[in-house]
C-alpha cells in the first residue's frame, strides 16, 4: 500500500464520507449532511497525507490538532474517526443523535474519542483553536532541543460561512495574526450558503482582504480539487511566520443532483430518493446504508499502521531525551499532569489584620507566590492586568514570536480570550487562567457555558464584584451576573470575604479538576479577618463555614453572608448579640457549590433546620437564595443595577451596612421570639 495515496483513492474517500454522512442523517430524520458533503474532499487529503495523531493513542501528545469548528457537520468528523480506527463503531454511527450514542448532534468532548473539543456554538472552534496553537508554541519554547521537540505539531480547523460571521472568530484569528502562529492552518467552507439561504441575504466580507488585514497567509483553491488541497496544505506547512487561511471554494450537498448549492442542504437529510440519487452519482450501491468499499478500509489501515509507528518513534525519541535530560522532561510530564506541590498552601502569603486590602491585590499577591510554586501556572487579562493584579512579576510576556513568558495579553477579546482558555487547556500542558471585570463574565459567557460542559478546569479572575466598583456606574457594576454563573451546572463560584479567603480560594480553584472556576473579588478595600480570634479561611474549602456565634447552644438567628458583606454583617450580629444576648451565627458562605458537595450532616451542622430565622446579606440579585433561606428567611440583595457614586455612599443609600443588617435582623429576632 502507497503512503501517499492516489488522487482516485482520495476522491473514492471523500465518497465514502458523504455517503456516511448522508446514511447518519437520514437515519437520524435530522442533521446536517451539506457541509460534510462538501468538505469531503479537503478532510479526506488532510486525514489520509497530513494530519498526525494515534488512533491506538487518542492522548498523544504529539498528535497534530484537528478541529470542526462548523460541528454542525459532525458527521464528516464521525465517518473521519470511524474510518481511521478511533474507538467508533460502525453501529454508533447508525445510531447518529441518539440517546447514549458516541455521535451526538454536534462533537462533545470527552463522548467520542478523537474528539479535541465541543463544538457547534458557531466560532467557538475558532477560539479553541488558536489556543491549541499557542499553547503548542509555548510547550515548544520550553521544552523542544534541537535532538528532540516533544512539541512540534499543528492545528487544523474547519470553519464555515458561520464561523466567519460570528464576532468571536473576528477576536480570535485577529490575536493568532498579531501572535504569527504559523502552527495554525484554516479551512474555511466558503459554500456560500446558511439557514436562511445565500450568505449575501446579510454577508458580503471580502474574507482575504480581513485575513491579509490580520497578517495571514491566505490560499484559494477548488475544494473539490484534490490536488489543489493537497498543494495548499503543503504551502500552509512550509509557512513560518504566519498562520494560514485556506479558503475552500466549495459546493453544499456536493454531487446531490437537486439539492446541491441550496438552503435545504445544510440543516436537513436530503430524503430517501435523493440519497439514492446521489450514490448513483458516486456509483455506489444506491441502496446499501453506511457503506465502505474495501479499498478504502486497506488504505485507513495502512494510515493507521504509519501514525502508529510514529508515534512509538515519539516515544522512543522522549526516552532518549529523557535521559539527557532528565530534569526536563520531568518538567514536561509534571506540566502535563498539572502536579501541585504538597506544601502549595504553606507558600502562600500572609495578611496583616491590621491592614485592610481589596480582594483583587490580595489576589495578585497570591498569584505571585503560586507562580513560583506551579510553573505551568500561565494566565492574563483583557487589557485590564493593571486593575486586576493580574500579571505574574518577573515573566516576560508572550508576544509575537516570543513564547516563554507566562503573560498573555489578549487585548479587548473577553470572548476570544475564555476560547482561548478552554483550548488551552485541552491541549494540555498548563493551567491556564484570565481576568476581566465580572460585569464583562457576559461577553465570555458562550466560552464560560462550553467550559462547564468540557468540565475544564479554567479559572476565571472576576474583579470589581459588585455596585461597590462605586463611580463607574451601573454599566460597570454586576448586579445578576453571579446568580447567572451559579446557575451552570460544573461552574464553581467563589466569592472570598478577605484576604485569608482568597489565598484559600485560589488552592480550591487549583484542586479543581472537574470544572471551571470564576474568582469573585472587589475593587475596594476589605478588613482582613483575624484568624487568631476567628475560625481558619481552610473552612471555605467547604463552601461555608461558622465564623462566629455569640454563645454556646442551638442559634436563634443565622446570619450568612459571601464576599464583601461578610465583615459588615460580622460587625452586625456581634452589636446585636451584645445589645440582646441572643444567640447569633454567622456564617461565610464564599461558594454554594462546594457548600453542596459537603456531607447532608457537615451541612446541617452549618444551617440547621431547627434554626428557621435566617438573613442573607450579598451585594447582588436574591436568585437562589432561597435554597438556604429556608420558608422563612429574609434577604438583603440588589432589587435593581447600581449607580455612579463613591462605593461607600451607594453601600449606606442600597442599605449594605452595620446597622442596616442588625436593623433586618431585630426584626426577625422579633418576629421568632
Amino acid at each position: 500500500m502507497p503512503e501517499k495515496p492516489t488522487a482516485d483513492d482520495l476522491r473514492l474517500v471523500a465518497d465514502t464520507l458523504r455517503g456516511l454522512a448522508m446514511d447518519g442523517t437520514q437515519s437520524a430524520k435530522s442533521g446536517h449532511p451539506g457541509m460534510p458533503m462538501g468538505m469531503a474532499d479537503v478532510a479526506a487529503v488532510l486525514w489520509l497525507r497530513y494530519l498526525n495523531h494515534c488512533p491506538d493513542r487518542p492522548d498523544w501528545p504529539g498528535r497534530d490538532r484537528f478541529v470542526l469548528s462548523a460541528g454542525h457537520g459532525s458527521m464528516l468528523l464521525y465517518g473521519l474517526l470511524h474510518l481511521s480506527g478511533y474507538d467508533l463503531p460502525l453501529d454508533e454511527l447508525r445510531r447518529f443523535r441518539q440517546w447514549n450514542s458516541r455521535t451526538p448532534g454536534h462533537p462533545e468532548y470527552g463522548e467520542t474519542p478523537g474528539v479535541e473539543t465541543t463544538t457547534g456554538p458557531l466560532g467557538q472552534g475558532c477560539g479553541n483553536a488558536v489556543g491549541m496553537a499557542l499553547a503548542e508554541r509555548m510547550l515548544a519554547a520550553r521544552f523542544n532541543t534541537p535532538d528532540f521537540q516533544p512539541a512540534d505539531h499543528m492545528t487544523y480547523v474547519i470553519a464555515s460561512d458561520g464561523d466567519m460571521m460570528e464576532g468571536l472568530s473576528h477576536e480570535a484569528f485577529s490575536l493568532a495574526g498579531h501572535l504569527g502562529l504559523s502552527n495554525l492552518v484554516v479551512f474555511y467552507d466558503y459554500n456560500h450558503i446558511t439557514i436562511e439561504g445565500a450568505t449575501d441575504l446579510a454577508y458580503s466580507d471580502d474574507v482575504k482582504r480581513r485575513f491579509q488585514g490580520y497578517h495571514w497567509n491566505v490560499l484559494e483553491i477548488d475544494a473539490h480539487d484534490v490536488e489543489q488541497v493537497d498543494k495548499a496544505v503543503r504551502k500552509a506547512r512550509r509557512e513560518k511566520t504566519r498562520p494560514t487561511l485556506v479558503i475552500c471554494r466549495a459546493h453544499i450537498g456536493y454531487k446531490s443532483p437537486n439539492k446541491q448549492d441550496s438552503a435545504a442542504a445544510h440543516g436537513e437529510p436530503l430524503g430517501e430518493d435523493e440519497v439514492r440519487a446521489v450514490k448513483e452519482v458516486m456509483g455506489f450501491p444506491p441502496d446499501q446504508a453506511f457503506y465502505v468499499p474495501e479499498r478504502v478500509r486497506a488504505l485507513f489501515d495502512a494510515r493507521r499502521r504509519t501514525l502508529k509507528r510514529r508515534a512509538a518513534a515519539w516515544d522512543r525519541k522522549f526516552r532518549a531525551y529523557a535521559d539527557a535530560a532528565p530534569d526536563r522532561a520531568a518538567a514536561w510530564t509534571a506540566f502535563h499532569e498539572n502536579r501541585l506541590p504538597e506544601d502549595l498552601a504553606a507558600r502562600l502569603p500572609n495578611f496583616d489584620p491590621g491592614t485592610p486590602v481589596a480582594t483583587r491585590n490580595a489576589s495578585g499577591k497570591v498569584i505571585q507566590a503560586l507562580a513560583d510554586a506551579v510553573p505551568q501556572l500561565v494566565g492574563g487579562s483583557a487589557d485590564l492586568a493593571p486593575s486586576t493584579k493580574t500579571l505574574i512579576d518577573g515573566s516576560a510576556d508572550i508576544g509575537p514570536g516570543a513564547f516563554e513568558g507566562r503573560n498573555f495579553r489578549f487585548g479587548i477579546r473577553e470572548h476570544a480570550m475564555a476560547a482561548m482558555l478552554n483550548g488551552i487547556m485541552l491541549h494540555g500542558g498548563f493551567r491556564a487562567f484570565g481576568a476581566t471585570f465580572f460585569v464583562f463574565a457576559d461577553y465570555c459567557r458562550p466560552s464560560l457555558r462550553l467550559a462547564c460542559i468540557m468540565k475544564l478546569p479554567v479559572i476565571y479572575v472576576f474583579t470589581h464584584d459588585s455596585f461597590n466598583v462605586g463611580e463607574d456606574g451601573p454599566t460597570h457594576e454586576p448586579v445578576e451576573q453571579l446568580a447567572s454563573l451559579r446557575a451552570m451546572p460544573n461552574m464553581t463560584c467563589i466569592r472570598p470575604s478577605d484576604a485569608t479567603e482568597t489565598a484559600a480560594a485560589w488552592l480550591a480553584a487549583l484542586r479543581n479538576t472537574t470544572g471551571p472556576t470564576a474568582l469573585l473579588l472587589t475593587r475596594q478595600k476589605l478588613d482582613v479577618i483575624d484568624r487568631s480570634r476567628y475560625p481558619s479561611a481552610d473552612g471555605l474549602a467547604r463552601g461555608a463555614y461558622i465564623l462566629w456565634e455569640s454563645g454556646a447552644g442551638a442559634p436563634e438567628l443565622i446570619l450568612i453572608a459571601s464576599g464583601s458583606e461578610v465583615g459588615m454583617t460580622l460587625r452586625a450580629a456581634e452589636q446585636l448579640a451584645a445589645e440582646t444576648g441572643r444567640r447569633i451565627r454567622v456564617v461565610s458562605m464564599p461558594s454554594w457549590e462546594l457548600f453542596d458537595a459537603q456531607p447532608a450532616d457537615y451541612r446541617e451542622r452549618v444551617l440547621p433546620a431547627a434554626c428557621r430565622a435566617r438573613l442573607a446579606v450579598e451585594a447582588g440579585v436574591r436568585q437562589g437564595w432561597d435554597a438556604y433561606l429556608g420558608p422563612e428567611g429574609r434577604m438583603l440583595a440588589m432589587t435593581r443595577y447600581g449607580a455612579s457614586a463613591p462605593y461607600a455612599v451607594l453601600q449606606k443609600e442600597f442599605g449594605f451596612t452595620a446597622e442596616n443588617i442588625a436593623a433586618e435582623a431585630r426584626r426577625l429576632l422579633d418576629g421568632a421570639a
